[in-house]
């Protein structure tokens, strides 16, 4: 009911404008919108998971559990599991239902984990992509973990071509992956460029593309699986229209659009979608801004202007235009949005707001005097009139019923927040090679 106050023409923009509020709890390192939006979980140096309400920005839970940097969130689309992937080798299902040691599921791996994401319908089984190490495709549907090895190599139907490039194949590393939309196959990019389909029953790879030279460094689909976005160490963001229904044999993969900086040569440190996938936007290595590009047109459309200090992680809030987004120095979160006055004229239908005073003008009836009669009349018609306070009107895009977490109120924070570390994730690296006379020679490519 309180829609009406607002003005359409803002509630009609589709992307913030201004930097709006700040969310701190920790040094936060990365965070992600559940798929509902009623939700923010924000990840700290210190391994603890922060749970914020959106909606009045208080802190809902607290979950323990990982020792050391979280990396990365994968929500459920039900938005009762949580999959948290960390610095400390493991990866943790999170049952947001119960509490304690019983709401984890813990799988530990032999190395830092990059990305961890869940299977679109089975919340029993993940992908993970590690640090200098085999991608696995993990099933804990029973009480033993499965752990299914992936491939991280291209598939090239020559035979010729196979075997002549065998030996650089084998240094590929995995440094993001995704499920499509349907979980038949998974997207995994690795460090040379290339983009993998790998089938998700037989850990196969069905297709290969390759987009660039330099290392593939995130993966993000829209909330319809249809677009993807490829962020690169080449400096260039490029947009993938992916088919409806994917077929190893005829698929044909084409950038729609490349999204860069063709003045200042800026390095993106993470990219995302909107909620609608119209927007493409990310942030800037070494800079405070965050650039924002219209999918269609491939266009910059915007410049979010920000702290003083370097972003790292952003994220698109699901249905509003609101951006929130991590600062690598301080840790806090920050979120733009767009600023909507109040309409007061909704109050009163006869009543209209100006914008400077204006000479009234008395209309020939408006001062009569009225039967008595007709005044009680009027005055018990409106007395009857039903008012409804209690409906609350969902919001644009926002999923109407669904589970719900319920708020713990009894959270304490321990942490201090008074110390201000610059954080970095591991790197994602091209394997080292060898050059002549025993040199070690290795490239790199910034992580997210």
């Amino acid at each position: 009911m309180n829609l009406s106050l607002l003005d359409p023409f803002s509630l009609a923009q589709d992307y913030p404008e201004t930097l709006t509020s700040e969310l701190r709890s920790g040094h936060s390192t990365c965070i992600r919108f559940n798929r509902k939006g009623d939700l923010l979980a924000s990840g700290r140096i210190d391994g603890a998971i922060v749970l914020f309400d959106v909606e009045t920005n208080s802190l809902a839970r607290i979950l323990r559990g990982h020792v050391r940097q979280v990396q990365y969130f994968s929500w459920s689309n039900c938005g009762r599991y949580l999959l948290s992937a960390s610095q400390d080798f493991r990866v943790i299902r999170w049952d947001l239902t119960k509490t304690g040691e019983e709401a984890m599921r813990a799988v530990r791996f032999v190395a830092p984990v990059y990305c961890a994401e869940f299977h679109p319908t089975n919340v029993d089984m993940f992908v993970a992509a590690l640090y200098e190490d085999t991608p696995y495709l993990v099933d804990i549907s029973s009480i033993k973990t499965l752990k299914l090895a992936l491939p991280s190599g291209p598939l090239r139907r020559d035979p010729a071509a196979a075997e002549k490039h065998a030996a650089s194949d084998s240094r590929h590393q995995t440094t993001a992956c995704v499920f499509s939309s349907t979980g038949e196959y998974i997207l995994s990019g690795n460090s040379k460029g290339w983009l993998n389909i790998i089938s998700t029953e037989t850990q196969k790879t069905v297709h290969s593309h390759s987009f660039t030279n330099s290392c593939i460094t995130y993966i993000r689909l829209t909330n319809s699986g249809r677009n993807m976005v490829l962020n690169s160490a080449d400096r260039i963001i490029r947009s993938v229209v992916l088919p409806e229904k994917i077929l190893p044999d005829e698929i044909e993969l084409e950038v729609e659009h490349k999204f860069q900086d063709v003045v200042n040569r800026l390095f993106w440190n993470h990219v995302m979608f909107s909620g609608n996938g119209e927007y493409v936007a990310a942030s800037t290595y070494h800079n405070h801004d965050i650039y924002i590009w219209e999918r269609s047109l491939g266009s910059l459309i915007k410049i979010l202007e920000g702290p003083k200090e370097e972003l790292g992680v952003c994220e698109w809030h699901p249905s509003r235009p609101l951006v929130a987004a991590v600062g690598l120095e301080s840790g806090k979160i920050y979120i733009w949005a767009t600023t909507n006055p109040q309409r007061w004229s909704a109050l009163a239908p006869d009543f209209a707001e100006v914008e400077e005073n204006v000479e009234y003008e008395e209309k020939e009836d408006e001062f009569d005097i009225q039967p008595v009669e007709d005044v009680k009349k009027r005055r018990l018609h409106l007395e009857t009139e039903t008012v409804d306070v209690v409906t609350i009107e969902p919001v644009r895009g926002e999923e109407v019923g669904g589970w719900q977490m319920p708020v713990s109120l009894l959270e304490e924070e321990t942490e201090s927040e008074e110390e201000n570390v610059r954080i970095e994730g591991p790197r994602r690296t091209k394997p080292a090679e060898k050059k002549e006379g025993g040199e070690v020679k290795g490239g790199g490519a910034r992580g997210r």
